[in-house]
């Protein structure tokens, strides 16, 4: 499956809202990008390894794809 969503990054709180994804990580070097993953993974039950970032590793306007088949 692939959604499109939005981050907001150095939010108060990690949530999702989608298509808005809030995380604490600040935008730099990586991290709010692997706090989006990690977080994806858990709000849709699946490992971290089958939620990727498949457009926009450098902006706010992501493109993410999940592979649910194999939780």
């Amino acid at each position: 499956m692939r959604i499109s969503i939005i981050i907001k990054a150095n939010a108060k709180q990690d949530k999702v809202e989608l298509p808005k994804v809030l995380v604490k990580a600040p935008a730099r070097e990586g991290k709010a990008n692997e706090a989006v993953i990690k977080l994806l993974a858990e709000h849709f039950k699946v490992r971290k390894s089958n939620v990727k970032i498949i457009r926009g590793l450098k902006s706010k306007n992501k493109i993410i794809e999940i592979d649910s088949l194999t939780s």
